[in-house]
């Protein structure tokens, strides 16, 4: 069984096509507090921005206070993509307690190829990808670009520059969330990952998009071996 990397789906958090620019206001900045087992853990911050024909998305995640003192996280996320949301590029850093990793891929939609370069160990790497591959963080707006009907059932694939994970995303229900910023109607989203068959034993998410345009998503949460976290918006709207 393939071992889903520590806060793996919270950065394909912060998640079907990348939603077109028009469907959400640019330059965008969404902060986060992020709890772990009930307890207040760090910060994140999704962010999306035009440059010329591009999109680039990035997203952070810290720990803070006494989350810091035994398990520090500091993690950045990059994506490159074309205005139509097909992912060019993809670059993390991640530390997470004693874990590290610093990756990047590079997508070739003619080839249907992603190649990528472990940074840290020097290792380089070819796979082949699908015509629907996003990667850990333009996933994210290709969800919020799609139809969130209840009862939808959307398939894609995510490279996450070791492997690619087949994915399926369910539109389950309409909700009510409360946040620090107030009630917000909501649309509940469920993701399952699986590689060769087999479901991830952790990273599965469940997501709460604003139920209109925008989509936003106002609260992720995913299981992990550590416990459950909770991103939950506090600003940026």
């Amino acid at each position: 069984m393939k071992k889903f990397p520590l806060l793996h789906v919270v950065l394909i958090l912060l998640a079907l096509t990348v939603a077109p620019a028009a469907a959400f206001t640019l330059p965008e900045r969404l902060t986060y507090d992020v709890t772990w087992s009930g307890m207040k853990a760090g910060s994140a911050l999704l962010e999306a921005t035009a440059q010329g024909d591009e999109l680039r998305l990035t997203n952070t995640i810290r720990s803070t206070g006494i989350v810091s003192a035994f398990f520090k996280i500091d993690d950045r996320t990059e994506s490159v993509t074309t205005r139509a949301g097909k992912p060019k590029f993809f670059r993390e850093n991640k530390r997470e307690g004693s874990y590290r990793a610093a990756r990047e891929a590079t997508f070739n939609f003619s080839t249907l190829k992603a190649n990528s370069i472990d940074l840290l160990k020097k290792i380089e790497q070819t796979d082949a990808i699908t015509s629907r591959t996003y990667d850990n963080l333009s996933s994210i707006y290709f969800i919020r670009g799609s139809d969130l009907s209840p009862g939808r059932t959307i398939p894609f694939d995510i490279y996450d520059t070791k492997r690619l994970w087949n994915t399926e995303v369910r539109v389950v229900t309409r909700q009510e969330v409360r946040t620090p910023l107030g009630r917000f109607k909501t649309v509940m989203v469920t993701s399952r990952l699986k590689h060769n068959g087999e479901e991830a034993k952790v990273g599965n998410a469940t997501f709460w998009f604003t139920d209109d345009d925008r989509r936003i998503p106002v609260k992720i949460t995913t299981t992990m071996k550590v416990g459950e976290v909770t991103l939950t918006l506090v600003g940026g709207i």
